[in-house]
């Protein structure tokens, strides 16, 4: 009777343990293909960052050290291999992206050009659905972070080599961030 009280156990273990591990592997793969997302929406951008820079350059032919930033940090993330290397890639970009943003206000007759409004509106679009993405890929990473960090998947986590993996958060300047914009007429 102990025999099978310790085999059932056993049994019950390797249960526990092998559903312990499909439901970390279920979570890794549901980050992986919330990031697949973000690529998606980052293609986009990339296409239409070349077409904004060439717009904005025909107005401000002298804010070529901006446009110049702008393009690096897309080729740098277009370069870019791992979802890390992505992540921080993709910082700096939005960092370019808000420095072309002064250019625009120095600019009046740049922000009347239809070319402009237009890359303006499909890039704010893409922005938008980007930023969508972010949330559900930081949502899966949570949950997956969560399972890798509480017991008892914490220990198949650590036997199986799974850890915590990074959010995606912009960092961008917060006094920036937390001014509001000035709207002029």
């Amino acid at each position: 009777m102990g025999l099978y009280i310790g085999i059932a156990a056993l049994v019950l273990i390797v249960i526990c343990f092998i559903m312990l591990y499909n439901r970390l592997v279920k979570l890794r793969n549901n980050r992986e293909n919330a990031f697949a997302d973000i690529d998606v929406q980052l293609k986009q951008r990339y296409d239409l960052i070349p077409q904004l820079v060439e717009v904005v350059r025909g107005y401000a032919s002298h804010e070529k050290e901006t446009l110049q930033n702008v393009i690096n940090a897309r080729n740098q993330a277009l370069s870019a291999n791992t979802i890390d290397e992505k992540i921080n890639a993709e910082n700096k970009l939005s960092g370019a992206l808000n420095g072309l943003r002064f250019v625009f206000e120095a600019y009046p007759d740049l922000k009347a050009n239809q070319n402009f409004l237009q890359l303006q509106e499909e890039i704010s679009d893409v922005e938008n659905k980007l930023s969508s993405v972010r949330r559900y890929f930081n949502s899966t990473t949570r949950e997956y972070n969560n399972a890798v960090q509480v017991f008892p998947s914490s220990i198949i986590a650590g036997m199986s080599g799974f850890h915590k993996e990074q959010m995606f958060n912009v960092d961008t300047d917060r006094i920036v961030m937390d001014k509001a914009p000035s709207i002029k007429f």
